[in-house]
C-alpha cells in the first residue's frame, strides 16, 4: 500500500443542537479513488468542508503527509453559478486557476499547462466557446480542466455527476479514472449513485447518521446500497 496524503483521526464535528458525526477514522492514500456515499443530511458535504479547513472540528483532527503544504486541492462542485450571460471561454476559465485576474499575460509555461490540459479533456474542439453556452457535461468538464489545470494531487469532487445523463457521467469519471492511474491522483468522490462508486473506487466510506463503514468497495453490501439508494 502506498503512502497516505491524509489521515482523519476521531474526527468530531458538530453545530449548535446538532451533531454530525464523530469518532471518525479513515485515510486516504496516494493514487486511491475514494467514493462518500449516505443519505442526505450524514454529514458528506460536511466532512469535504472540514478536509478543506473551511470548517473547524469539535474534536480530533485531519491529518496530512508529509505535512499540509504538501497537499494540493483540485475542487468540482455540483454546480456553479454559470448562466448564458457568463463572458469567459472554456479556455479562460480553465486558464483562472492559473493567472487569477492576469488572463493576457499567461507565461508560456502557463500557456502550455492549458493546453495539454484542454487535449487530456478533449476539450479542443470546444475551448472558445463562451462557458456559459456550454452543455451541462461540457461545464463539468471545464471545472475538472480548471480543478486540474495546477497538477494537484488531490482532486474532490462533490456530487459532480449528479445533474449529468448516464452517457456525461461515465465520460466525466473516465477522465477522472485515467489521471487516477496514470499520475497517481488521489480522488474523494462523494455521490449517490451507487453504481458509479462500484464502478470506479478503490475503498467507500458509507456515512450513517450514527455511524459509519469504511472499507475495500466490494465489501459494499446490498443492505448498504439499499440504505443509500435515494437518487
Amino acid at each position: 500500500m502506498t503512502d497516505p496524503i491524509l489521515r482523519v483521526n476521531n474526527l468530531k464535528v458538530a453545530f449548535p443542537n446538532h451533531r454530525v458525526f464523530e469518532n471518525l477514522n479513515f485515510s486516504l492514500h496516494k493514487g486511491e479513488f475514494l467514493s462518500v456515499v449516505g443519505e442526505n443530511g450524514v454529514g458528506k458535504t460536511t466532512l469535504i468542508r472540514t478536509i478543506l479547513q473551511q470548517l473547524k472540528p469539535a474534536a480530533g483532527n485531519v491529518q496530512f503527509f508529509p505535512n499540509r503544504k504538501a497537499v494540493t486541492f483540485g475542487y468540482v462542485p455540483q454546480f456553479r453559478n454559470i448562466d448564458e450571460e457568463y463572458p469567459l471561454s472554456i479556455r479562460d476559465f480553465i486558464s483562472l486557476n492559473l493567472s487569477g485576474i492576469k488572463l493576457p499575460w499567461l507565461s508560456r509555461k502557463e500557456r502550455q499547462q492549458v493546453d495539454q490540459i484542454i487535449a487530456q479533456t478533449n476539450l479542443q474542439r470546444i475551448q472558445n466557446r463562451p462557458l456559459g453556452m456550454a452543455s451541462g457535461g461540457e461545464k463539468q468538464k471545464a471545472y475538472l480542466a480548471q480543478a486540474l489545470v495546477e497538477q494537484p494531487n488531490l482532486l474532490i469532487l462533490d456530487e459532480s455527476t449528479a445533474s449529468l445523463d448516464n452517457v456525461m457521467k461515465y465520460e466525466l469519471l473516465d477522465l477522472v479514472k485515467h489521471f487516477n492511474q496514470v499520475t497517481q491522483l488521489s480522488v474523494i468522490f462523494v455521490t449517490h449513485d451507487l453504481p458509479l462508486a462500484q464502478k470506479y473506487a478503490d475503498n467507500f466510506l458509507l456515512l450513517r447518521p450514527t455511524s459509519f463503514k469504511y472499507g475495500p468497495i466490494g465489501e459494499l453490501s446490498e443492505a448498504d446500497v439499499k440504505e443509500v439508494s435515494d437518487v
